[in-house]
């Protein structure tokens, strides 16, 4: 089993820092790529860039009261629970 996730090519862990513009501020983010790939397809499904999408993210986490304290943690677990939503969409299907 392990080699499977062991086997993941180095490109797809590499880290990537992108310039965003969230609510008019331009910020960096450094996220590895797959990760910055599974936002790029959110995005696309959502019908929006991901500079929007994110600016969108943002804000709604902050009208729940939650502190958006690392924004970069909070992009990995969207991009997790986005596929787990894919998964059981899937199986439930």
């Amino acid at each position: 089993m392990c080699r499977i996730y062991a086997s993941t090519p180095k490109e797809e862990y590499v880290q990537k820092t992108r310039s965003i513009r969230i609510n008019g501020v331009v910020t960096s983010i450094r996220l590895e790529v797959r990760f910055w790939r599974i936002l790029e397809s959110i995005s696309e499904r959502e019908g929006v860039t991901v500079g929007a999408f994110l600016s969108t993210l943002y804000n709604e986490a902050t009208v729940y009261g939650c502190e958006v304290n690392n924004f970069a943690s909070l992009l990995r677990v969207v991009c997790i629970t986005s596929l787990e939503t894919e998964c059981i969409d899937r199986s439930c299907a």
